[in-house]
């Protein structure tokens, strides 16, 4: 059992802290699970994707069933409410409380057995959507319910939620496929909920026991309200609300207290384990995207589609389609759009018939143009065509988030309503309407198909009008669903947001009903209290007005450039508003695709994601002196993980860039404690390297020595299984200065080559073949090889030192190169710190502007000259015929993206390009080389790229942009990486 230790905050009772301690101390002997209550780990449990927080007592990891059963009995004894999370993407406050979080998704994520023979699945609690998808998708299987958040969402969670998502117009909710659970009742007793019959209920009544209780009572609480439950429940099908009697009072001859459960959010049981049903998985999917000139419009086509019978009907409005076009990770959606859009309507068919669904998609069309619905229709039939627009569909919630300004947020309490889908246009109406009154603004989202839209609007709650406000717009939403007899809560459940208002929804008698549920299965009220039933007010435990003003604090790093939102000049807040745009959306969670979290991916821990290192530096910058805060080991234990590789910039839906925010809690943290050696070693590679090689081959003997090698892990804590780069004699600046002068035609003018600090010493044929194409291509290159970027120092938190490189390298070229004129560069870690953390470190200084707006992609401009006929590639060169597998370097994914990559290699005639979905690598420049993070870095690797990598036969050219990417690559499947200017290099000049 493992316990993280940590000092409690001086500002908690005595009594509160001997209790801490006392329940920490009979976890760690009853438990083999992980029991954490330091300060640190109990912010980060504190919020999930909802608008509240609460810091919780401790934080418990179980390992198994025994051990949630173990850590019930010890909250109970003690007085402690318990809180199942799964995670913590809840919308509501459903996984937020004062007392034990019960995380069931770092440990608890085994699927057990699939059948699919019987079209089950028997899965923990942790297991996530996709990873049940993944392992059923070879017997053409997956679970019904299909959330947008179906990448990090677990079972468990939906379960306690009751999730549906865009397809529950054909597959209903996760209700509808549940048959078994596996839980731990409010007495620490564990048992299994399933669909008995009447004998089996009687006979299960007999037990003397809670779960007997169950079987006894629970029919006769329906019994007693049979009227009040026919008559208070909402008469929309798609509920996420209250306690499911109505399931109970519907079917006499059979007793189902599994499905009952579900929805119930873990206020009445917590479920370990599940068995569910599983739905054939369809071959082919078509869609049609209306483009419509208003909201109103897109809605009122709804009908039409719904006659077709889609799998889906999804709404998005300019709002999103606006955002979207501002992230690298969506922007392709824009070029598949006609005109400018005030709204679209997803629709989509599935099946196996793809004549069938053709013939779907052809009579939607025609009603639509028929019945005046839009003025285009894109069609979407192959997964190429869909792949942009289904990544923006699923996006809309984090699209939303990212219009945040400051503390300035699309919040979420009227989101989830839903009504028969024949009301929906009159009632978005309204519900406008009621916004229009009280002056907000919200984006549309959502599905149509069932009546169900998400809208959000956009407020500060750390204003106290505005949380008035809210409220007002609560209960007149509230009041306005009733009227066309929908649902208050559709898919995103009642938690802190909604509770408050379910006895006015329900009516008396039937919440009574409800209040008497909960008493039943939880006596003493240990269960996720003040959910469902017994709920604080809305505006109770709101997470942006409990916290402090942000004392001052002057960093090194502009945050303002990179959208903080807020914050004076003297530093006040901008630091702190940066790393709490994290919404804990929980898209660093994710894993099967993209590359944000490596380190998440690799520790399943939610310190090692994006965002629980900002969870943690909002701590740190909320402390009385956060200069002193910085400098706390805990944090840095949280902030250790972190790879830096950038992904977090682009792939979190608001830009959460925990890249520059490590770099400046380094600098505070070596303001206090001081430089170690190896930082200083690292921010000092350009000149290593080059000593490395002025004196090869004699400096690459080092490397090659068991002895020296162990010595190196023991003083400075170099990995001695990392092999150490190999050091060229003749490197890019000797060759440029030696070389015979060229006589190619100049007809393009001059461009900057940056002569990077890692390719120019050991790699230095990939700088000869970028400097020869280029001069093929027309231009006079201009070498620069003087100045190190500052990349390695910003690494390792030495941010003076890479201000003055910055400063020094941005004068340099401001002065050498002719106005205008590119900067390019082979190495995409170096050249693309000029156009991001060079704004950052030096924001006022007219040169680093002007350099970071003149930097290309080397690959841009060989592309342009391939095009124009500048630059002529063989068509029988040796790479004619072959497969090249490709793998983005993380930074430049993250600043300019890879088309400008892929688009060159596909220009070699005769070859297929394949870009993998690797993630990262796992190198990330020095993390790989350091010995404490040696095993995470060949985790990562391991992941998905090494796979991928040995998956492919001996005569696939493996190609890779970044020189960490190539070492990882080789190190980990002993296969050479190509950089993209050595291909084409070949490919011109190969006979």
């Amino acid at each position: 059992m493992t316990i993280t230790r940590g000092e409690r905050p001086a500002h908690e009772s005595a009594e509160n802290q001997e209790l801490a301690r006392t329940l920490q101390r009979d976890l760690a002997r009853d438990l083999d699970g992980e029991v954490q209550f330091d300060d640190y780990t109990r912010q980060l449990f504190a919020r999930d994707a909802s608008m509240y927080a609460i810091t919780p007592l401790g934080v418990v990891f179980p390992r198994n069933a025994d051990d949630v059963a173990a850590a019930v009995a010890a909250a109970a004894a003690h007085r402690v409410s318990v809180v199942p999370r799964g995670a913590g993407t809840s919308l509501a406050g459903q996984t937020v409380g004062p007392g034990l979080v019960l995380d069931l998704s770092r440990y608890m994520n085994n699927i057990v057995e699939l059948d699919a023979g019987s079209g089950t699945a028997l899965v923990e609690a942790g297991v996530v959507q996709d990873q049940l998808n993944r392992a059923a998708s070879p017997w053409g299987l997956m679970f019904g319910p299909d959330t947008s958040t179906s990448n990090r969402a677990t079972i468990g969670g939906m379960i306690g939620n009751n999730s549906a998502g865009s397809g529950s117009v054909r597959h209903g909710m996760t209700i509808d496929h549940v048959r078994e659970l596996d839980v731990v009742l409010s007495d620490a007793s564990r048992v299994r909920l399933d669909r008995v019959d009447e004998a089996t209920r009687a006979q299960r009544a007999t037990r003397p026991t809670l779960e007997g209780a169950l079987y006894r009572e629970l029919p006769e609480i329906v019994r007693a309200n049979y009227a009040a439950i026919a008559d208070g429940f909402p008469a929309h099908w798609r509920r996420a609300c209250g306690y499911r009697l109505d399931r109970l009072a519907r079917e006499d001859t059979v007793f189902d207290l599994a499905k009952f459960v579900v929805g119930s959010e873990g206020t009445l049981a917590v479920a370990t384990s599940a068995l569910v049903d599983l739905v054939p998985k369809p071959s082919r999917t078509v869609i049609a995207v209306g483009h419509f000139t208003s909201v109103a419009g897109a809605i009122d086509a709804t009908q039409d589609a719904l006659a077709c019978d889609p799998a889906a009907v999804e709404l998005m409005d300019r709002t999103i389609l606006d955002l979207s076009r501002r992230k690298i990770e969506y922007a392709s959606l824009g070029d598949l759009l006609n005109g400018d859009p005030e709204a679209l309507l997803f629709v989509s068919f599935s099946g196996d018939d793809e004549a069938e669904l053709l013939g779907q998609l052809k009579r939607l069309t025609g009603l639509w143009s028929r019945n005046g619905h839009g003025y285009h229709t894109l069609r979407a039939v192959t997964p190429a065509q869909q792949a942009s627009l289904l990544k923006v569909r699923k996006a809309g919630l984090g699209l939303l988030m990212a219009a945040s300004e400051g503390t300035r947020r699309p919040l979420a309490f009227v989101e989830d309503t839903a009504v028969d889908p024949i009301h929906l246009t009159e009632y978005t109406r309204r519900f406008k309407e009621v916004l229009d009154r009280h002056e907000m603004t919200a984006g549309f989202y959502g599905h149509c198909s069932v009546g169900c839209l998400h809208i959000r609007p956009y407020l500060d709650l750390t204003d106290p009008a505005d949380v008035v406000k809210m409220r007002s717009v609560a209960v007149e939403i509230k009041d306005l669903v009733a009227e066309y007899g929908g649902v208050n809560s559709s898919e995103h459940g009642d938690g802190l947001a909604r509770s408050e208002f379910n006895r006015e929804i329900f009516g008396d008698a039937l919440y009574d009903a409800m209040r008497q549920v909960k008493r039943l299965f939880d006596p003493d009220n240990v269960l996720n209290p003040g959910k469902i039933v017994d709920a604080p007010s809305m505006t109770d435990n709101l997470r942006d007005a409990a916290l402090p003003p942000a004392e001052p604090l002057r960093t090194r790093l502009s945050f303002e450039v990179i959208g903080a939102g807020a914050g004076s000049a003297d530093g006040t807040g901008a630091m702190r508003a940066a790393a709490d745009r994290c919404m804990n959306i929980g898209l660093c969670r994710k894993s099967g695709s993209g590359t944000m979290c490596p380190s998440y991916m690799a520790t399943r821990k939610e310190e090692d994601s994006t965002r629980g290192r900002a969870a943690a530096l909002v701590k740190a910058l909320s402390e009385p002196d956060p200069r002193a805060a910085l400098g706390d080991e805990r944090l840095h234990e949280v902030l250790d993980l972190c790879l830096m590789c950038k992904a977090c910039k682009s792939e979190c839906p608001l830009g959460v860039d925990m890249a520059t925010l490590k770099s400046e809690a380094l600098s505070h943290h070596h303001d206090i404690h001081g430089v170690p050696l190896r930082s200083r070693l690292f921010g000092s590679i350009r000149f290593l390297n080059r000593l490395g090689s002025a004196t090869a081959p004699l400096s690459n003997l080092p490397g090659r020595i068991p002895l020296v090698r162990r010595l190196m892990d023991r003083t400075v804590g170099i990995a001695p299984a990392r092999p150490l780069p190999v050091f060229v004699r003749q490197n890019l600046t000797r060759w440029f200065r030696r070389r015979k002068n060229t006589t190619h035609p100049i007809t393009q003018g001059t461009v900057t080559y940056l002569a990077d600090s890692f390719t120019t010493f050991t790699e230095p044929d990939i700088g000869r073949a970028a400097v020869q194409l280029l001069e093929l291509s027309g231009w006079d290159v201009r070498l620069e090889s003087g100045v190190c970027c500052g990349r390695s120092s910003l690494s390792k938190g030495l941010v003076d030192d890479a201000k003055n490189k910055a400063r020094h390298l941005a004068d340099t070229l401001s002065k050498a190169t002719e106005a205008g004129s590119p900067v390019v560069g082979c190495e995409p870690s170096c050249l693309m710190t000029l156009r991001d953390e060079h704004l950052s470190l030096l924001p006022d200084d007219p040169a680093v502007k002007d350099i970071a707006g003149r930097v290309r992609q080397v690959e841009e401009l060989l592309v342009e000259a391939i095009d124009d006929g500048r630059l002529r590639p063989r068509e029988d060169s040796w790479l004619a015929g072959r497969t090249l597998v490709y793998h983005g370097h993380c930074h430049q994914k993250a600043e300019v993206g890879t088309a400008a990559t892929v688009a060159l290699l596909n220009r070699i005639p005769g070859v297929s390009v394949v870009e993998l979905d690797a993630g990262c690598c796992g190198m990330a420049g020095s993390f790989g080389f350091e010995s404490e993070h040696y095993d995470v870095s060949m985790t990562v690797g391991e992941d998905r790229l090494f796979p991928a990598i040995t998956a492919e036969p001996a005569e696939t050219v493996v190609v890779a942009t970044g020189v960490s990417c190539r070492q990882q690559i080789f190190h980990g499947t002993a296969r050479d990486a190509w950089h993209p200017v050595q291909l084409l290099w070949e490919a011109v000049t190969s006979e």
